[in-house]
């Protein structure tokens, strides 16, 4: 990509719509990853990446930093996948990983992999959405606790914990696929 995140935000400024088509290819990837994995299916993680991205161009002049547009940007992603995740839980509709959510550990048979990728997933549908949320931005978007903080606006001592715990939370509902 030619132009720095900066200067595309500043060209949407300008009212130039393809540039925001250029922020939404940089970001789609790594949003659409959180998002499904944040709430467990493609239609939930969609309709919250769309949110996202109208919510975003709607409100680009509120972002101070251009160089930070995706902190920003992911700020409200958080917000979306929240939201959508409490409404799909007042309509009490289960929620099932897909077999794509997570990259399991590296095995040789492919049989092994699927069931191990299935497990990882039933493990972290386990976890209260607290602790799930701050596992993922921790470990699978590797984002550092006080750039966490800012994201979910809890304490760097709270995501911690939340964090400790989900560790052992996961590594006790995974205890019996490493033995087998």
């Amino acid at each position: 990509m030619d132009q720095t995140v900066a200067d595309l935000v500043t060209r949407v400024l300008e009212a130039d719509a393809d540039a925001f088509a250029q922020l939404v290819a940089v970001y789609r990837p790594q949003f659409g990853r959180y998002a499904y994995r944040m709430l467990g299916n493609r239609e939930d993680a969609e309709e919250a990446l769309q949110d996202t991205f109208v919510r975003a161009y709607q409100a680009i002049m509120a972002c101070r930093d251009r160089a930070r547009f995706g902190a920003w940007a992911f700020t409200i992603l958080v917000n979306r996948c929240r939201t959508v995740r409490q409404r799909v839980m007042r309509r009490d509709r289960p929620r099932v990983f897909g077999e794509a959510a997570l990259d399991a550990a590296a095995v040789d048979h492919p049989a092994e992999r699927h069931f191990e990728r299935e497990e990882v997933n039933r493990a972290l549908a386990t976890l209260p959405p607290d602790q799930r949320e701050a596992f993922l931005l921790k470990h699978v978007e590797e984002l550092p606790y006080d750039e966490m903080a800012n994201l979910t606006g809890s304490s760097v001592s709270a995501l911690k914990m939340r964090v400790k715990r989900a560790c052992e939370r996961l590594r006790r509902e995974l205890e019996g696929i490493a033995h087998a």
